[in-house]
């Protein structure tokens, strides 16, 4: 194995949680009420306030008595198509079998890395002794990292997002993270990002997507919404998981989210047309309050990706 960097682990953590999502509004003016949104288990009802995490989700392996087991956190293949296979263990090192199904899964897992110029949002599969299996294309080498957001069948157990580092070897090349722009571009379709992102306090975050150069008003309902986010924090990768409770379909989503701190934030929009998923992704600096969102697009499809195991 040819290692040209060593890969080194984050180990600093920083106090503070994102905000909870809600909500999808109009691209100008006052909002107004929009219709429901199609539902999913586990999903809120509309108008059900979620209460905010202790903690960003993702920075810790194990929590509630839960661990994300990963079986080889450093696959020999290197980079490419790259197999993970992991299990939920519980606090006696059982494997978890059962869980309660969050936005029409039992377990989503992403994968992204370091530099957060890759992303991989997969749906992977499980097995009976409670191994799951994800096969997604890890294109570079370096240090990634694994999350798993679910939520166990037993009783009183609470939704939690768990991560655990991924190192494919090779040589080690970081990308800086892209700079701010205001549109992102995939697969032929243009999506703007727009609204206020402050540390500290709620702010709006308003996706259009056109395609063509046409507003696209037939978005289609994915995982039990119209629109999916994932965001990471720059440095520790801290993480927020947030679906929009209702409204569409399109041409607008929005989400309304808290940053913890100022900083630098990576957000990756799923959306669903034409009965295909694709990524959006966006670089926000957060710093200034009250000022706009400070955004980038991503102008490739391979930055950001969505697939099955």
């Amino acid at each position: 194995m040819n290692t040209g960097a060593k890969i080194t682990a984050f180990a600093a953590a920083l106090a503070a949680t994102f905000g909870t999502a809600y909500g999808v509004g109009t691209a100008v003016g006052p909002a107004k009420a929009p219709a429901q949104a199609p539902a999913a288990d586990g999903h809120p009802d509309h108008g059900e306030e979620v209460p905010a995490a202790s903690a960003p989700g993702g920075l810790q392996v194990s929590e509630g008595g839960y661990t994300l087991a990963l079986e080889d956190p450093a696959p020999a293949s290197g980079p490419g198509r790259t197999v993970l296979r992991f299990s939920i263990e519980d606090a006696a090192g059982r494997k978890v079998t059962a869980f309660t199904p969050e936005h029409g899964k039992e377990l989503h897992f992403v994968v992204a890395s370091r530099d957060l110029t890759v992303f991989r949002h997969l749906h992977p599969a499980k097995a009976a002794d409670g191994t799951w299996t994800a096969e997604t294309d890890l294109p570079a080498a370096g240090p990634y990292k694994a999350f798993a957001d679910f939520k166990p069948a037993a009783p009183g157990a609470r939704s939690l997002t768990l991560g655990a580092d991924v190192s494919v070897p090779g040589e080690y090349a970081p990308k800086p993270v892209p700079a701010p722009a205001p549109t992102a571009t995939v697969d032929g379709y243009q999506v703007r990002l727009g609204g206020t992102l402050d540390p500290g306090k709620p702010g709006e975050l308003r996706l259009t997507v056109s395609g063509g150069g046409k507003p696209v008003t037939d978005l289609e309902p994915y995982l039990g919404a119209y629109g999916h986010l994932v965001a990471l924090r720059e440095g520790d990768l801290a993480y927020l998981h947030v679906h929009p409770n209702e409204g569409g379909p399109g041409p607008d989503v929005s989400f309304t989210a808290t940053a913890p701190s100022a900083g630098t934030y990576r957000l990756f929009l799923d959306f669903r047309h034409g009965g295909e998923v694709r990524t959006a992704a966006f670089t926000v600096r957060v710093g200034v309050s009250g000022a706009p969102v400070s955004t980038e697009g991503e102008a490739e499809h391979g930055a950001g990706g969505h697939e099955h195991g």
